[in-house]
């Protein structure tokens, strides 16, 4: 238990900045995991939409600070080279 007023204010400052962490982190691996989705079950059109709005989420939760913009980097290019390759087994 925190001793001194401004432990208990950062605890609970804290508190609040988890919650909106899960929250964009939930969302972001959801929408990643769409995108994958619908790349495995051959549906170009619909991945590559689900692939941007996964993109433009990991974007922003890299600007929030709620991931490294590294690893958003990383799960992009990922993305990015699945889709690519679908496109290309799909022709």
């Amino acid at each position: 238990m925190p001793k001194t007023k401004t432990a208990e204010k950062s605890a609970r400052s804290s508190a609040r900045k988890t919650e909106r962490n899960k929250a964009i982190k939930s969302s972001t691996r959801g929408a990643v995991s769409k995108a994958e989705k619908l790349m495995a079950s051959h549906k170009s059109a619909e991945a590559s939409e689900a692939v941007t709005q996964a993109i433009s989420l990991l974007d922003r939760a890299a600007k929030k600070k709620v991931i490294h913009p590294n690893t958003a980097a990383r799960k992009k290019s990922r993305l990015m080279k699945k889709l690519n390759t679908a496109n290309k087994k799909a022709s």
